[in-house]
């Protein structure tokens, strides 16, 4: 569905751009599929830089006119069908059902403008959690699937051997295949992912894998030479702990599709991902 041109009355003389703003006009495109083209004069590099703070760092899909082959449904190809061949640059972000995409095409006339497009997003069905009693469930399989992750592995090469020798301790499986897929982000961009743990709370018997803006720690009770039965405890802005008897990679599954779980964040969020904070060329 294509939009029309957004009037230059909505920004100011200097046609600067705000978050609100790029809300504002994807509000406009509203749910499925749309694009609109957007005043010459727009800086795209503000354009692509405001939704990077919101959606963290993008995949690019077009540059200088080339489209990246490997660009398919599960990377956002979607973004690039209004443009035909007269896309120019364009970076896109997964949000959920969403793919959001910035930079500039040609119109019609082949002048090149900044654009702005969206477009549905396919994502795997919800998997229900099971208990943490089942055999065989690998969580970090379910996590993969629920977030509907098609990257390439971002952090294969980490050098565990080094890590764990100086932290003085070996570290749970799960959690070292959890940096190694996704590397640096946050999952649904509010639970950020430690790409080695933490040692502040280390006096307590904790150490911290992931957290969250509100302040929360979450973390391992190191109790025991086996890392994979360290159990998570959640470790709260006021120093309460809340101990959950599963593993890292559980507990993130749990978190993204439970809405019973005291941290759930299905409660705000139909769809899940994976935000990362390293672009994606």
């Amino acid at each position: 569905m294509s939009r029309p041109i957004v009037s230059a009355v909505r920004f100011t003389a200097a046609m600067e751009l705000t978050h609100a703003i790029v809300n504002d006009l994807l509000a406009q495109l509203g749910a499925g599929d749309g694009h609109m083209y957007l005043p010459g004069d727009l800086d795209p590099q503000v354009l692509n830089d405001l939704p990077g703070g919101m959606y963290g760092a993008p995949r690019t899909l077009v540059l200088d006119g080339f489209t990246d082959p490997t660009v398919d449904e599960s990377r956002g190809a979607a973004l690039l069908v209004p443009f035909e061949d007269r896309a120019v640059t364009i970076r896109a972000w997964a949000y959920g059902d969403e793919w959001i995409g910035t930079g500039t095409a040609r119109d019609t006339e082949g002048t090149e403008r900044p654009v702005l497009v969206v477009a549905h997003r396919q994502v795997p069905e919800l998997l229900a959690a099971t208990s943490g009693q089942d055999e065989g469930v690998d969580w970090m399989e379910r996590l993969i699937r629920i977030t509907g992750w098609t990257q390439p592995a971002q952090r294969p090469d980490v050098d565990w051997p080094e890590v764990e020798s100086r932290l003085g301790t070996a570290l749970p499986s799960d959690y070292k295949r959890m940096v190694e897929t996704f590397g640096a982000g946050a999952f649904d961009g509010f639970l950020a992912l430690n790409q080695e743990p933490w040692t502040d709370l280390r006096e307590d018997g904790l150490l911290i894998w992931a957290g969250t803006e509100h302040e929360e720690s979450y973390c391992w009770r190191v109790d025991g030479d086996d890392p994979d039965r360290w159990p998570v405890v959640v470790r709260s802005f006021d120093g309460e702990d809340t101990p959950f008897d599963c593993q890292a990679a559980e507990f993130a599954c749990r978190v993204l599709v439970d809405p019973h779980h005291p941290y759930s964040l299905a409660r705000y969020f139909d769809t899940h991902w994976f935000m990362t904070y390293e672009e994606s060329n």
